[in-house]
């Protein structure tokens, strides 16, 4: 490993950490060597699944997986990067079925270096529906997309911020604009 890329995983540990214990909706597990270079993130925060019938409620526990791979610096492959853990019915535009029967989260483009809390912050507020495709083109679970444009006044469905803020209204104008 290089001594560039074992720098960078040490400030993610560290800045990783840092916003864990500040956060009450958050639980950040490191794993993957010394420094790690994974991570599972567990967000207990108000997010939506789909149960049987095809109810959609509120759950509030929910796990993604990071993984930063040794050529991170270099290229990122978002799919390798981000992995959806649980739960599998979570009900979520940004949620659903990827390649090898696995489920996913996309977090959009994640470019070259991106850091570990900005992927928790973009997981939160995936989760959290502060941040939601409303195209069906671009959406990973298209019914999830469908669903959430006719229920758009229900959203965010947690207004807290992954260090417990309360989002205000005003605040909401730029994720409005996203969902349009």
């Amino acid at each position: 490993m290089d001594n560039v890329f074992t720098g960078f995983l040490e400030d993610q540990m560290k800045e990783g950490m840092s916003l864990a214990a500040r956060s009450e909706l958050l639980t950040l597990l490191p794993a993957g060597g010394t420094p790690p270079s994974r991570y599972v993130a567990r967000f207990t925060c108000r997010g939506l699944v789909r149960v049987r019938g095809g109810v959609v409620v509120e759950a509030e526990c929910f796990e993604v997986g990071i993984w930063f791979p040794p050529d991170y610096l270099r290229r990122v492959n978002p799919l390798e990067v981000v992995s959806w853990l649980g739960p599998d019915d979570a009900y979520h535009p940004n949620i659903g079925p990827g390649p090898g029967n696995r489920i996913f989260i996309c977090v959009g483009n994640l470019s070259v270096g991106t850091s570990l809390v900005e992927i928790l912050m973009q997981c939160f507020e995936i989760i959290t529906y502060q941040k939601i495709t409303m195209r069906e083109d671009d959406a990973v679970n298209h019914e999830a997309c469908a669903w959430a444009r006719a229920n758009q006044d229900r959203f965010p469905i947690d207004r807290r911020t992954l260090l417990g803020r309360t989002i205000a209204t005003q605040d909401l104008s730029s994720s409005a604009e996203e969902r349009q």
